[in-house]
């Protein structure tokens, strides 16, 4: 079977590692210059090809993929033209780029924004503006992470994500995001200067947490992410991904655990622990900040009740959760392959001392009739 229209996926992003690089040297002209570039580029591959429209071009490749109709694998296979498999690249560089600049860049801005406002007890219209289009476009890169983690995990498979599965993500990203920087922002503003330690420690802890994992495996730094990068520049590049782990972790979910002894640095199982650590941790953690704000924070909200704040911010984190689980158990594109789903998970955690209890409580009844029938 073959198609005309090609998917060009990279389970390693070598694209994000260079324009990362740049990003975390100060180099905004450079980044610039080569979106420029990138932007000139594909508007003439897209030109190239409206031009082109009806005739055949050589392919470069064929890209086979499993696509689950019905319940059913279906092998799919089609050609990747050179100005098909470019304009897929530039693509993929949009996406990772607006991946960093969301979580380097607009997640800083957002909360900056949020505390100023909530110190000043002004709103002007700029700045409502401003926090607007910051809101979108972490939300954008938190479903891109969602995608990329997809694709990633079953890159032998062609994804597609309709309406209602991208409406799901946001709403749960939404909520998920708000909620954690609004919180963040009002226990910075309650303990001023003494919360710095603690959120400083809270980020040093996911951005060490690859490392240790690393440390503890006994496994070697992995060879050849990109082929120009000596043993120097491989560090570098990992330390760099290691950061925007870290900013993504800190404020959501990242929907990727990192694996630095693998080459594609990331862990392609569908592993139901971490995302069951992370939400726990960052549950425990809101409802700490949150009480803290409620019996500390100083009246900065005007004549809102500090209670009924705190209460709508853990509940919109809830909320987001259940979106989550919403997502994995109904909505997920290939759930029919997973071993295990979010039922079989919280059912394995709520009743994992089940079992236990019923032998303890069988025990006495078995004594009792042993002995009734010695009688």
């Amino acid at each position: 079977m073959t198609c005309g229209v090609a998917v060009w996926n990279s389970s390693v992003p070598d694209i994000l590692i260079i324009e990362l690089l740049l990003v975390l040297q100060g180099r905004r002209d450079s980044v610039l210059k080569a979106y420029l570039l990138r932007c000139l580029e594909a508007m003439i591959k897209y030109l190239t090809l409206w031009k082109k429209e009806g005739q055949e071009e050589p392919y470069v490749s064929l890209t086979r993929k499993k696509m689950l109709i019905n319940g059913e694998e279906v092998l799919i296979e089609w050609e990747v033209g050179h100005s098909i498999r470019t304009l897929a690249m530039h693509r993929n560089a949009y996406k990772r780029m607006s991946q960093i600049q969301a979580f380097l860049g607009s997640v800083p801005q957002l909360t900056y924004q949020l505390y100023v406002t909530l110190i000043s007890a002004e709103v002007p219209l700029g700045r409502v503006v401003l926090m607007v289009f910051s809101l979108i476009s972490v939300t954008y890169g938190a479903t891109l992470c969602n995608m990329l983690a997809i694709q990633i995990k079953y890159d032998e498979y062609k994804i597609r994500l309709g309406p209602l599965e991208v409406l799901c993500i946001t709403i749960w990203r939404t909520l998920e995001i708000t909620s954690r920087l609004l919180i963040l922002v009002l226990f910075s503003a309650t303990l001023k200067l003494k919360a710095v330690p603690f959120l400083l420690l809270n980020f040093l802890i996911i951005l060490f947490e690859p490392w240790v994992k690393f440390w503890r495996s006994g496994a070697q730094m992995p060879n050849n992410i990109e082929k120009n990068f000596s043993r120097v520049g491989t560090l570098v590049v990992l330390i760099s991904v290691t950061v925007l782990y870290a900013g993504i972790n800190f404020s959501c979910w990242s929907a990727l655990q990192l694996k630095l002894a693998d080459r594609d640095l990331v862990e392609k199982g569908q592993n139901w622990g971490h995302m069951g650590l992370h939400y726990s941790v960052r549950l425990v953690e809101n409802v700490i900040m949150v009480l803290v704000f409620k019996f500390f924070g100083v009246k900065v909200l005007l004549n809102y009740c500090h209670s009924l704040i705190a209460l709508q911010l853990i509940i919109a984190y809830l909320v987001s959760i259940g979106f989550m689980l919403l997502f994995f158990q109904y909505l997920h594109p290939l759930r029919s392959l997973f071993t295990h789903n979010v039922v079989d998970y919280l059912h394995c955690v709520c009743c994992h001392w089940h079992p236990r209890g019923r032998v303890e409580n069988l025990e006495p009844s078995f004594d009792v009739e042993a002995r009734q029938s010695i009688v």
